[in-house]
């Protein structure tokens, strides 16, 4: 009887040394499931055909990368990127990236993240701490550069004319990165000749049913328009529905430039209803799986790494299109 209560003890010491065991070794701590590195990423939104790019660019490159991937949807609010962040951080993940909704206001967060000894990225839009060691790097475009292509553009088609250039500008999401320095570049270049003004300014939020609907005011509340700069391209497709409702002819009357390049742009350019766009790449996620790999691992990356982008006039843009991906 000795013998068989022995037996059982030792049965039972075993099995609480593996279960012990496998708690110490799920990967709780480590945020990994089975070995692979697991990635919380807070996307903005899905405003855009921009934005249904790079979470398609995000989602397959997880895939690919052997990187578990949790993934959330932001719908535009800040207040449900930082719950996301702040979910992630419970999970123990292993890498936290995200695409800031706005600039300010994610110190809070991002010092949880960091006592919880998570690394952070930024992907496509920065944000405006002071704290750089919040983050480990940023991945994406310069805004600023792409308004000041897009101002570039504008000086030399109207570089001819002799009397007042009237400009409209549709914004993107107030306190935005890309809407804050989109519009800093482009104001930067204008602002060399005084015949180029800014006779109205709104946001319309990065969507194609916004920018038709602020670009309706426009027409309305402005007796002459010669330019509309819409800081994406669905708000200027949606610009385009409310000039030709009016009885304008788009990229004759009122000409335009915007940033992005997805195909429906590349398609109104190459149909002549759009005369400039200005390239912002949303295909991150190769680079971004590449980045989270040696951050996870604790490599040292660059602080900053930017997207290499190019502008399409009517030619290239017929050029891009057979095999544009977005």
């Amino acid at each position: 009887m000795n013998v068989l209560k022995k037996r059982w003890a030792a049965a039972a010491a075993a099995a609480a040394g593996l279960v012990l065991l496998t708690a110490c070794g799920s990967g709780g701590s480590s945020g990994s499931s089975g070995g692979a590195i697991t990635l919380g990423f807070a996307q903005v939104g899905a405003e855009s055909g921009w934005r249904t790019a790079n979470t398609k660019s995000i989602q397959e490159s997880a895939k690919a990368a052997g990187i578990e991937l949790k993934f959330s949807d932001a719908q535009q609010k800040q207040e449900n990127q930082i719950s996301a962040i702040r979910s992630y951080i419970q999970q123990k993940v292993k890498v936290i990236a995200f695409s800031p909704v706005v600039e300010s206001g994610w110190d809070t967060v991002l010092k949880e993240a960091k006592t919880a000894n998570i690394p952070v990225i930024l992907t496509d839009r920065a944000i405006d701490s002071p704290d750089k060691s919040l983050y480990k790097t940023f991945l994406g475009s310069d805004f600023v550069a792409e308004g000041k292509k897009a101002g570039e553009w504008l000086t030399k088609e109207f570089a001819s004319a002799t009397g007042q250039v009237n400009i409209v500008e549709l914004q993107g999401t107030t306190g935005s990165a890309p809407a804050n320095d989109r519009k800093k570049g482009f104001a930067d270049v204008i602002a060399a000749d005084p015949k180029y003004k800014i006779v109205a300014s709104q946001t319309g939020e990065f969507t194609r049913a916004k920018g038709k609907e602020v670009m309706e005011a426009f027409l309305h509340s402005q007796p002459k328009i010669d330019v509309l700069y819409a800081h994406n391209d669905d708000m200027a497709l949606g610009a385009i529905e409310a000039i030709e409702a009016a009885g304008k002819v788009p990229g004759k009357d009122i000409k335009i430039v915007s940033v992005d390049g997805v195909k429906d742009a590349l398609q109104a350019l190459a149909d002549g209803k759009i005369n400039h766009v200005v390239e912002c790449n949303p295909l991150l996620g190769p680079q971004l799986m590449d980045l989270v790999k040696k951050v996870a691992a604790g490599e040292q990356v660059p602080a900053r790494i930017e997207t290499q982008e190019t502008e399409f006039d009517q030619a290239s843009a017929k050029a891009a299109l057979p095999s544009r991906q977005y």
